[in-house]
C-alpha cells in the first residue's frame, strides 16, 4: 500500500492535489480545509495517504498530518461511510473536534457534514466513543497547540467536573468540552478555577 508521497506540487484546487514523484504524477483526493494548508505550487511536500481500490475505481486519499490520516481510517470503518462521507466529515470538523464532538455525543455537530445524516452521525458516535480516549483527546489538543508540557494525570478529574458542570449550566456537550479544552494549561487542579477560566471562553 501507498503509505506517503513525496514530491513537488504540480497544481491543486479544493478537491485534488498534483503531486510528482520522481516523474510520476499523482492525483490525491483532498478535503478544501487542506487545500488552504497547501504550500505553493513547486514546493516540495509530503502527504500522508490511504488507497481506495474497487473493481472500477482506484483513488487516493491525501492527509497533511499522520493524525487526520488516522482519524479518517478510523471513520471509514463506520457503517454507512464511505471515503466520500469520512472527507465531508473532516472538511467540517477537525480530527481534534470530531473527536471532543463524539466524546460528547454531539451528532449535530457531526451531520452538519454535506450529506451526512443525523443517523449516520449517531452511528459514527456509537462506533467510535470506546476507541476515543478523553485523556489521549486533550493530550493531542495540547501538543497540536505547541504546549509541550504533558498535562498532570490530576487534572483529569478537574476537567470531567468542570465539563459536567457547564453542561449542568445549559452549554452544549461539545461546547463544554472546547471550552474546557481552550482554559486548560495542563495545570488547574481545582475545577472550580478551571470552570471559571472555561467559561471566560465561552
Amino acid at each position: 500500500m501507498i503509505g506517503f508521497l513525496r514530491g513537488t506540487i504540480e497544481g491543486y484546487d479544493n478537491a485534488h492535489l498534483y503531486l510528482d514523484v520522481n516523474g510520476v504524477g499523482y492525483e490525491v483526493n483532498i478535503t478544501e480545509g487542506i487545500a488552504s494548508e497547501l504550500p505553493p505550487i513547486g514546493d516540495e511536500l509530503k502527504v500522508y495517504t490511504h488507497l481506495v481500490f474497487k473493481e472500477d475505481d482506484i483513488r487516493l486519499f491525501g492527509f497533511l498530518r499522520k493524525d487526520d490520516l488516522s482519524i479518517f481510517k478510523q471513520l471509514i470503518q463506520v457503517s454507512g461511510i464511505g471515503p466520500k462521507g469520512a472527507q465531508a466529515i473532516l472538511s467540517v470538523l477537525s480530527p481534534d473536534e470530531l473527536r471532543f464532538a463524539i466524546l460528547a455525543g454531539d451528532a449535530k455537530a457531526i451531520a452538519k457534514a454535506p450529506g451526512v445524516g443525523a443517523k449516520t452521525a449517531q452511528r459514527v458516535i456509537i462506533d467510535l466513543k470506546d476507541k476515543i480516549s478523553l485523556e489521549d483527546t486533550f493530550e493531542h489538543a495540547f501538543n497540536a497547540g505547541g504546549k509541550v508540557e504533558p498535562p498532570a494525570p490530576e487534572t483529569s478529574g478537574a476537567r470531567e467536573e468542570a465539563i459536567e458542570a457547564l453542561t449542568a449550566l445549559g452549554y452544549s456537550s461539545s461546547d463544554a468540552y472546547k471550552a474546557v479544552r481552550a482554559a486548560d494549561d495542563g495545570t488547574i487542579t481545582d475545577s472550580n478555577l478551571l470552570l471559571k477560566a472555561a467559561l471566560k471562553y465561552i
